[in-house]
């Protein structure tokens, strides 16, 4: 689960991080000018909330300046007026793809006097699964091109222990701070990683921390995800969810407990299991096509979940072809095959349709869908299935 940058700056506060003064707006401005007597200023800096990074470098649909969705602003006057241009506006970035995403909440900070930018982060380096801290003496919109071309800049600090851990002797130096200022640096990076353990955070992003003209350090912009599988523990975070920001199909799969992942290819994915998920997308790339989805119906597939999974597959305009692909264990193959013939006549499903069983019942699984007279394809061998999926696509 993302939180909005302003969520964010709440919550770390709470763990005695440096967070400058702001107030956020959600699809209604009318107590800005009134708010803006409170926000001390010049300048005001003006944020486009959505889940995804690059902001302050992107571009709005409806282009009405060239300064994105992060914009720091001198005169009180134009506040509000940019506020009300970037509320309702599509904002799009690097990470949003062409669509970009529709702005509903404005966020409106006071603003500081900017001496050094850094980059600092919290989160799991899944390759080592240990915690990893990165830091860097220079943050900011080019953090991505720092680490691709100047990668000595970037320190990575594996965290075996997160109630205790030490920073690089040398880090004081590379950063380029005073004692006072590093004493500082150390205190917000142990406050840190408390507030990641404490949320169950899968990472947590400061970009960038700086340090302004009274030697203080700002965290002027914070992003937060929060482990899924831990939300039961945080339901005060849980409340912060913005619908608005998620896949309708990720949601709609959710509530009905299923896992499903948007992805950009063109092949439909229903499968029982997230190991045999991937590697059924894997072997999908491997005859030259992309999925469309994840897609894991889970151990207790039926008919209702059949249909369901249908519905969200069939809405996504993209896939072409469906595979769907069913190992019975628990699940037994010829329950799930009569689910899809059902499902089939129940929605008038008419996306070209490959399903390959595995395990208890599978034969009887492929009698019934052989003999339903519709126009899907059963296939025992896994490379076969995936082949013809793609085939049907190109025909």
């Amino acid at each position: 689960m993302n939180l909005h940058e302003y969520q964010a700056k709440a919550i770390l506060k709470d763990f005695n991080l440096p967070i400058l003064k702001g107030k956020y707006y959600i699809n209604d401005l009318s107590s800005v000018e009134k708010d803006l007597e409170t926000l001390k200023g010049p300048p005001w800096v003006v944020k486009a909330q959505i889940h995804a990074g690059g902001r302050g470098a992107g571009y709005f649909k409806n282009n009405f300046n060239k300064n994105g969705g992060v914009q720091v602003i001198s005169k009180k006057k134009d506040v509000l007026e940019i506020a009300k241009m970037m509320l309702g506006n599509t904002l799009i970035t690097k990470q949003t793809g062409k669509d970009g995403k529709k702005v509903s909440r404005i966020f409106i900070e006071q603003g500081c006097t900017i001496l050094k930018e850094f980059y600092l982060s919290v989160l799991i380096d899944r390759s080592k699964s240990k915690p990893m801290m990165i830091i860097s003496s220079e943050g900011g919109i080019d953090i991505e091109e720092i680490a691709l071309k100047s990668p000595e800049k970037i320190e990575k600090i594996l965290l075996s222990m997160l109630d205790e851990f030490e920073l690089p002797a040398n880090l004081k130096s590379k950063l380029s701070l005073t004692e006072n200022q590093y004493e500082k640096f150390v205190n917000i990076c142990i406050n840190l990683v408390k507030a990641f353990k404490s949320l169950d955070a899968t990472s947590i992003e400061i970009n960038p921390l700086v340090l302004d003209n009274n030697n203080e350090f700002f965290l002027l912009d914070s992003k937060i995800s929060i482990d899924d599988n831990a939300l039961f523990r945080h339901p005060e975070i849980e409340k912060l969810k913005d619908i608005s920001e998620e896949n309708p199909f990720e949601l709609e799969a959710t509530r009905n407990q299923m896992n499903y992942v948007k992805l950009n290819g063109s092949i439909g994915c229903i499968v029982n299991g997230a190991g045999l998920a991937m590697a059924t997308m894997d072997i999908i790339k491997n005859f030259g096509e992309e999925p469309a989805n994840f897609l894991d119906l889970g151990g207790t597939a039926n008919k209702d979940r059949v249909v369901k999974a249908f519905k969200i597959i069939q809405s996504d305009e993209k896939v072409k072809s469906v595979l769907i692909n069913i190992f019975g264990g628990i699940v037994r193959c010829d329950i799930i095959a009569t689910g899809i013939v059902e499902a089939i006549k129940e929605l008038n499903f008419k996306l070209p349709l490959v399903i390959r069983f595995q395990g208890t019942n599978a034969s009887k699984g492929r009698d019934i869908i052989n003999e339903s007279s519709l126009n899907i394809f059963s296939i025992e061998d896994f490379s076969e299935a995936a082949k013809k999926v793609v085939d049907l696509i190109k025909k």
